[in-house]
């Protein structure tokens, strides 16, 4: 193989700096997820590099899909609602305590 030949049968890898500009992110931030092992990456020598198919999987991983139209209203409330006390129900006076410095000094 010529010195500059490259092979063809190799992926391509990119860098966390090419990821990060795909993905309109910081650098930081792929290295960080990728020492985290939160997204696939390959390690060569000290660095982080990524296949096309990596790039790939982090799309899909990164990916939010929105919440069915016609979903039933039953099943669509993920939180059930808060029930508030009725207002016949007498609130409790807070009292302030006194300060560390005055409770020592005494």
């Amino acid at each position: 193989m010529n010195s500059g030949e490259t092979n063809s049968a190799l992926p391509k890898s990119y860098s966390a700096a090419e990821v990060a500009e795909a993905l309109d992110c910081s650098e930081w931030w792929v290295k960080e997820q990728a020492r985290r092992r939160r997204i696939p990456f390959l390690r060569s020598g000290s660095g982080y590099r990524f296949t096309r198919s990596h790039v790939e999987e982090i799309f899909q991983i990164l990916e939010e899909r929105p919440d069915p139209v016609n979903m039933p209203e039953s099943s669509a409330a993920s939180t059930p609602r808060r029930t508030f006390a009725p207002f016949d129900v007498p609130a409790v006076q807070l009292r302030a305590r006194r300060p560390r410095r005055a409770r020592n000094a005494v």
